[in-house]
């Protein structure tokens, strides 16, 4: 399984870049690589190409949106020969520990959060499709469309748009991430 950050935002409401911000000292970045490293073989960065995984363009170009990045990473595990791909955003913060077994099997998103989600390669022609037709570029219009499962967790995880969402996070023991 392939593991991807979706990373290619502007970070627009955040005024900075968001992947650099620092939550208990460790970039929101290195801290998404660390959560799929645990779950996936490999881990790739859309969007941008730094913190210890490769990059991988959004496809068919830059600017779609988390869609974008998950078909460049889509096309990315079918040409390595992976099955699926396992993506969170690099602002998904406090995403259990059993992330992987709760999506399994594929295709599954968070209802909370559908940029957390396992996709298998088989929905590349559908978020192809998607991107390049006239279809309404979401995430959810993607779930709906691949027929994937909407799963609710007992505790979302934070979603981090603003240094005011940021500064709310506390990571004491026993938290998840």
């Amino acid at each position: 399984m392939l593991g991807c950050v979706l990373a290619g935002g502007e970070s627009r409401r955040f005024g900075s870049d968001k992947a650099l911000a620092l939550l208990d000292g460790e970039t929101l970045l290195s801290r998404a690589v660390g959560v799929l490293a645990r779950h996936c073989a490999a881990v790739v960065v859309a969007g941008r190409g730094d913190d210890g995984a490769s990059g991988v363009a959004d496809w068919p170009e830059p600017g779609l949106g988390p869609l974008g990045g998950l078909a460049g990473a889509l096309r990315h595990a079918r040409d390595g020969g992976f099955a699926a791909v396992l993506a969170i955003g690099v602002d998904s913060i406090g995403l259990p520990d059993d992330l992987r077994v709760i999506l399994s099997p594929a295709p599954a998103c968070l209802a909370a959060q559908p940029v957390v989600g396992l996709w298998p390669v088989a929905a590349l022609p559908v978020i192809e499709t998607i991107l390049t037709g006239g279809e309404r570029r979401s995430m959810l219009h993607f779930a709906e469309r691949t027929g994937a499962r909407l799963v609710e967790l007992a505790i979302p995880p934070a979603n981090v748009n603003t240094p005011a969402d940021l500064a709310r996070l506390v990571l004491g023991p026993g938290k998840r991430d």
